[in-house]
């Protein structure tokens, strides 16, 4: 068992449970479209996933692997293809996503994607012990200004439910663009102590991942001249 740790700057304890934390940033954008609207009123009540159970819906699959954040869809609907024998939890609290996802779901007539609109911690901590088998972080929101710090999604509770659910020598995989928030991550995830900076993408992190099929916020970067860092944790044995 991972040892207490004390909290860092922007993590907050209330007595010994850390306190849960608001959800920030937009929940929708641009008004949908008539057919968005539609897969959004028909078909995500369908793949919603069960928050009290949260992996009922994809009990019939060996692996799962779970995006936070997945923005655009881009990189969920490209690993759904890509393994049609994986079950995927895509978790985003930004409509439009939601609506982006569904439409690709339709498109490509994936069966293995369940959908979360909302906060992953609304049911995080339903999910059984050992039972993730990837998790994956991927251009979160920076909220660069130190004020906004506190609204980041890496957080010390977060770093250590997800070492709870992931399987043994699995990954956690994060991805960002931003100096400050590339040095926050690190050094939560790493004084956790359950994780181990994967040999591979530590010798060379500027390295997408494998199958990797970029993304608009990994294009933002480039095209901003920022630098794309691609990190990948294993969780202990």
């Amino acid at each position: 068992m991972t040892n207490p740790i004390s909290p860092l700057p922007g993590d907050r304890f209330q007595g010994k449970k850390i306190q849960r934390r608001r959800l920030w940033g937009r929940a929708k954008g641009k008004p949908l479209s008539r057919y968005q609207a539609g897969l959004v009123a028909d078909t995500l009540p369908r793949l919603a996933l069960d928050r009290q159970n949260p992996l009922a819906g994809l009990g019939h699959y060996d692996n799962i692997r779970l995006e936070v954040g997945f923005g655009g869809a881009e990189h969920l609907l490209h690993r759904a293809r890509e393994n049609p024998d994986t079950g995927f939890i895509g978790v985003e609290p930004f409509l439009n996503g939601i609506a982006k996802a569904l439409a690709g779901i339709e498109k490509s007539g994936l069966t293995n994607i369940q959908l979360h609109h909302g906060d992953v911690w609304q049911f995080l901590e339903a999910v059984p012990n050992a039972s993730i088998n990837h998790i994956d972080i991927l251009y979160p929101d920076p909220w660069p200004k130190p004020r906004h710090y506190k609204r980041r999604l890496i957080k010390e509770d977060l770093v250590s439910e997800f070492h709870r659910i992931l399987k043994p020598a699995t990954p956690l995989d994060f991805a960002s663009d931003i100096p400050s928030y590339i040095n926050w991550a690190l050094l939560r995830i790493l004084k956790h102590g359950g994780f181990v900076w994967d040999a591979q993408c530590a010798a060379d992190w500027h390295t997408p991942y494998a199958g990797w099929p970029s993304t608009r916020y990994e294009a933002k970067a480039l095209r901003e001249g920022r630098t794309p860092h691609y990190f990948r944790f294993m969780r202990r044995p």
